[in-house]
């Protein structure tokens, strides 16, 4: 979602306090320069495109209720950052992401790819690691991607990009939790394509593969009525 626009930040941030999140990792803000807005009930942290507004950009949307629990954020580019949140037992590193598309370039996918294993390494060790956002990925039921993905995706069939967040998750020792729960289509969906007719499963979460078990759930929240 773009927060080009005069206004749109406020119109996501009402509907976030309309609900019981507490975070919103964000894409396509399409702002220049990195970050922080300080609001009475929320605050906004943001990741950039160095050349230009218009252009991608990654952020957070965090209730004040729990900034007091916020470490770090750590911008990268205008495809990733990181919040660091203080937790009870141990920390938490979420990364928001925006992965290339599925017509981009090979060169492009492990560029970002790369940029995400720069980031996932500085992470300490202890931390429970969260990736989340548009991965442009759909998650097939192959049988090789079960072990890594469950079997309650929305697709049949992964594409190339699917195949790359598969990949990167096996190297990593991490799970996609998003596939994991079984839910109906409308809960899996995450956006409808051009046609207006075809519900996909693009936007993921992923955790550690050991810590998989601190997710009760995973499903898509409907109804935000929200226009860009």
């Amino acid at each position: 979602m773009t927060m080009l626009k005069a206004g749109k930040m406020n119109e996501i941030a009402d509907e976030m306090l309309k609900t019981q999140l507490q975070i919103i990792a964000l894409q396509e803000l399409r702002w220049k320069e990195v970050g922080q807005i300080n609001k009475t009930k929320y605050s906004l942290y943001y990741s950039y495109n160095p050349e230009k507004t218009g252009q991608f950009g990654t952020g957070f949307m965090v209730r004040n209720e729990i900034k007091k629990n916020i470490l770090s954020f750590e911008p990268y580019n205008e495809r990733l950052c990181k919040l660091r949140i203080k937790g009870k037992f141990n920390n938490l590193s979420i990364t928001s992401v925006h992965a290339p598309t599925e017509e981009k370039t090979d060169e492009e996918k492990e560029k970002f790819y790369e940029d995400l294993q720069i980031v996932h390494n500085k992470i300490p060790k202890y931390d429970t690691v969260i990736i989340l956002g548009d991965l442009n990925a759909k998650i097939g039921k192959e049988d090789v991607h079960q072990n890594v993905a469950g079997k309650h995706t929305l697709h049949e069939i992964s594409n190339r990009n699917g195949q790359w967040v598969c990949e990167y998750k096996i190297a990593n020792n991490m799970k996609i939790i998003s596939t994991y729960y079984q839910h109906k289509r409308i809960h899996k969906g995450t956006c409808i394509s051009p046609d207006g007719n075809t519900l996909n499963q693009s936007d993921h979460v992923i955790i550690d593969a050991n810590k998989k078990g601190v997710v009760e759930d995973v499903r898509t929240m409907r109804g935000f009525e929200l226009r860009f």
